[in-house]
């Protein structure tokens, strides 16, 4: 599984519960969100643009993605927000599809254009690694179910403190979906689980 096909699997709105652990202060926060993607074709003038942003030929492009999320953590005061979106244009290596670039237009740690390297692995686990000025991240991404995906991540703060956060991301499926799925015979292999249900 290459990274393009790994965002077509990741189509749809998800329920994400994530517990995040700071490293230098021994606690642990927990969180949740509400996520949504949406694949885009490699000639998607959203991608176009975003390659365009970053100095890369746009032919280069697979495709990519657009992303939006907003979530709650519980720590968070009254001016806190946790949303916003963002565009993906994944650009593979030319000797191997299995690692590239991923181009955005706004990071998650830091509000600022920014592009990551990624490798899938031997497992179809994405990894992202993304350099940003002030810190850098590590984020791996599995299925471990075709409606649950599985995400762990660390950010390092140069000459700061450090975060490690896992989530397990739930698609939200339609009511009709899920009654065809709790239909199905006990040997079928795909799990399918609902928001309300899980």
């Amino acid at each position: 599984m290459n990274a393009m096909e790994f965002f077509e699997k990741s189509a749809g709105k998800w329920i994400s519960q994530r517990g995040t652990h700071h490293l230098p202060f021994r606690r642990a926060e927990l969180g949740d969100s509400e996520i949504t993607v949406e694949t885009l074709a490699a000639d998607d003038p959203k991608v176009a643009e975003i390659c365009e942003l970053h100095g890369v030929a746009p032919n280069l492009a697979a495709g990519g993605a657009f992303v939006k999320w907003q979530g709650v953590m519980q720590w968070d005061k009254e001016d806190e927000n946790h949303s916003g979106e963002t565009v993906f244009a994944i650009v593979p290596d030319a000797e191997d599809p299995n690692k590239g670039k991923m181009l955005r237009e706004r990071g998650y740690a830091e509000i600022v254009p920014v592009a990551g390297e990624y490798i899938v692995d031997e497992d179809g686990a994405l990894i992202l690694i993304t350099e940003y000025e002030t810190m850098s991240s590590v984020e791996r991404f599995w299925f471990a179910a075709p409606n649950v995906r599985m995400r762990t991540s660390t950010v390092k703060r140069f000459g700061g403190f450090s975060t490690a956060s896992f989530c397990t991301e739930t698609r939200v499926i339609a009511e009709a979906e899920n009654s065809q799925a709790t239909s199905q015979p006990a040997s079928n292999s795909q799990e399918f689980y609902s928001v309300l249900g899980w």
